[in-house]
């Protein structure tokens, strides 16, 4: 574990940006070329290179304005880490936390650029398999972005075969460990639940509960815990929600379709304007 001030390689470590079950975050200056960086140091340093360098490598293969970048890779002094660019800002977890819910345009617009993250992933047959706030990044701009592919998997034959995830995010089929494309969609939509209502459309203390639930699919629709959130949206979110995959929406240029025709049958709504901007 790296020190507030230590120099490793060429980084210096100024902040701890947070730690998951995977690894502890770094904010560090590329000594170099005077650049903060975020550096990921996975609390796992054991295992051979080809696993080491798995989630470097995922990401590598992936170059999108709203997915976490990666910069290289690097073990120094026997400790394995991960160089990222550093996004300036908060996590949409940190935002829900202390604003509840968000307004209609505010929540789309945040739901759109997850979507275009997550559709460029797919495009390159990688499953996120843990999409929930936490993972989610916002910049000071309003830019978000995808984080955190450790759990991440090319999609090997039909389904990725590990349970991964976390429960109250995770699709039925994903307690079974077989994780589709549409598994990651499901994710998202219990995020945009999330943040149109304020709440999760299902929650319980105990995991198991929580995957009962999921799979009988009774939840309550948006627009019932919340007026303002338009009927359109609300009936796309329970399409994201579905507990047959078949009944779901399979990719996530499908679900950026409807979110594009909802803002436009909404022809008054100014605050609609982003949306459709960023849904061209």
């Amino acid at each position: 574990m790296f020190l507030l001030g230590q120099t490793v390689g060429k980084y210096q470590v100024l902040a701890n940006l947070g730690s998951g079950g995977f690894g502890t975050v770094f904010l560090a200056r590329d000594t170099w070329i005077d650049k903060k960086v975020a550096i990921k140091v996975p609390h796992r340093q054991t295992g051979d290179a080809d696993e080491l360098l798995q989630e470097p490598r995922l990401l590598a293969a992936l170059d999108h304005p709203n997915i976490v970048g990666i910069l290289t890779a690097e073990r120094v002094d026997g400790t394995f880490f991960i160089v990222m660019e550093y996004v300036k800002g908060e996590s949409l977890e940190a935002v829900l936390d202390r604003e509840k819910s968000l307004d209609n345009a505010r929540a789309l617009n945040y739901a759109v650029q997850i979507l275009k993250g997550v559709e460029h992933a797919h495009e390159a047959q990688i499953l996120h398999r843990d999409l929930r706030p936490a993972n989610v990044l916002i910049s000071e701009s309003g830019v978000c972005k995808v984080a955190d592919f450790g759990t991440s998997r090319l999609l090997e034959r039909s389904h990725a075969t590990t349970v991964i995830g976390s429960p109250p995010y995770m699709a039925p089929e994903a307690f079974q460990g077989r994780a589709v494309l549409a598994s990651d969609i499901y994710s998202v939509g219990v995020i945009l639940y999330q943040m149109l209502t304020g709440i999760l459309p299902y929650f319980s203390p105990n995991p198991a509960q929580i995957e009962r639930l999921v799979a009988q699919g009774r939840c309550t629709p948006p627009k019932l815990r919340n007026s303002q959130v338009p009927r359109e949206v609300s009936d796309i979110v329970m399409k994201a929600l579905a507990p047959d995959v078949s009944e779901r929406y399979q990719r996530a240029s499908e679900l950026l379709d409807d979110l594009a025709t909802s803002a436009e049958i909404d022809h008054n709504a100014t605050e609609m304007e982003d949306i459709r901007r960023r849904l061209r």
